[in-house]
């Protein structure tokens, strides 16, 4: 399983809107601190199950960073955080109201196929982009 200390970002590695997160924290995350773990992996499926949630139903995108637990956009916006330059841009939907962010979250997270289609984050030939991944 992962340290406490670590920072892991959890997301369905067959949407093609998740994987493209996948591959901006890697590109953003110069420093290679967040691992990605997809939730069709052990260690993703686990954490979506320790924090309550159903790893067949992956709706929802989580940020682990030092034991805390963030959800949905409110991940995003703390990933956006430890980034800057085009990364700091999700820090903006923090002007959302959290009700209609979640709303919106919601809305998007069960359309994500038919909006964006399915991917596969695991099968990116970059080796360093790869070892970044947790299984």
């Amino acid at each position: 399983m992962i340290q406490t200390n670590q920072l892991v970002a959890v997301m369905d590695a067959t949407c093609a809107l998740c994987s493209w997160g996948a591959r901006m924290i890697h590109r953003l995350d110069k420093s290679g601190e967040i691992k990605i773990a997809p939730i069709q992996s052990d260690t993703g499926a686990a954490l979506m199950r320790d924090n309550g949630l159903d790893p067949l139903d992956p709706d929802t995108w989580l940020f682990i960073e030092n034991g805390t637990v963030w959800r949905d956009f409110d991940a995003l916006i703390r990933v956006g955080q430890r980034f800057d330059g085009w990364g700091r841009l999700f820090v903006a939907l923090r002007v959302i109201p959290r009700p209609i962010r979640n709303w919106l979250y919601a809305r998007v997270a069960r359309n994500r196929y038919a909006l964006f289609g399915r991917g596969d984050m695991c099968t990116l030939p970059d080796p360093k982009f790869r070892a970044r991944l947790l299984s």
